[in-house]
């Protein structure tokens, strides 16, 4: 898609946005109203068999989740995004799948469901590309505690409205974000709304 410097765009509530970095462009992403997780992946621009990978990314900076410094790598083990600033406390989620038809089926009983998984779908279908498959995702925002005995906890997002968090391009990349439809779980306190987002 077009763009211009600094240009405020829009994940809406549920909904998808796509966007292409050069090297070197750090894409902010605000919380605009707090508590909304956005599912998130970066596809190498000149080949998206090529993505961002959280297996590969968690052994290569050795932690669960990603902090200022830190270098996030694709399937490839090459560097793709960057975390370069986080005015928030810090709680984003390497470990959960995207959200999809079937969690959503197992959740509630039906397959009728906004979902991450689809939002990556029609977001790639929009510029042509199928989707083979689905790359876990860097949830931004998702607090998933590690209870007693390793259980994963869902909670409500801790992230208070206006803070961000920026990304730096390390390839030229697709980004693709989905402001995450769960009203089930309490990730986003049952009440998904839009994000924004800037190139700067």
């Amino acid at each position: 898609m077009c763009r211009e410097e600094r240009e405020i765009y829009t994940v809406p509530a549920r909904g998808w946005s796509a966007i292409f970095l050069d090297v070197g462009d750090t894409i902010k992403v605000v919380n605009t109203y707090g508590g909304q997780v956005v599912d998130t992946w970066a596809f190498n621009a000149e080949d998206i068999h090529e993505h961002m990978s959280m297996e590969h990314s968690r052994v290569s900076i050795m932690k669960l989740i990603p902090g200022v410094g830190d270098v996030l790598v694709t399937n490839k083990r090459r560097p793709i995004l960057s975390f370069v600033e986080d005015t928030t406390s810090g709680e984003h989620d390497t470990l959960v799948a995207a959200c999809d038809c079937y969690r959503y089926e197992h959740l509630s009983g039906s397959l009728d469901h906004d979902n991450c998984t689809a939002n990556l779908a029609s977001a790639l279908a929009s510029l042509g590309q199928p989707a083979r498959s689905t790359p876990s995702p860097l949830n931004l925002f998702m607090s998933v505690p590690v209870g007693e005995g390793g259980a994963l906890l869902f909670v409500a997002s801790p992230t208070k409205a206006g803070q961000y968090v920026s990304l730096r391009a390390e390839m030229r990349s697709l980004i693709v974000m989905s402001a995450c439809p769960q009203d089930i779980t309490a990730v986003n306190a049952h009440e998904p709304c839009d994000v924004h987002y800037m190139v700067i």
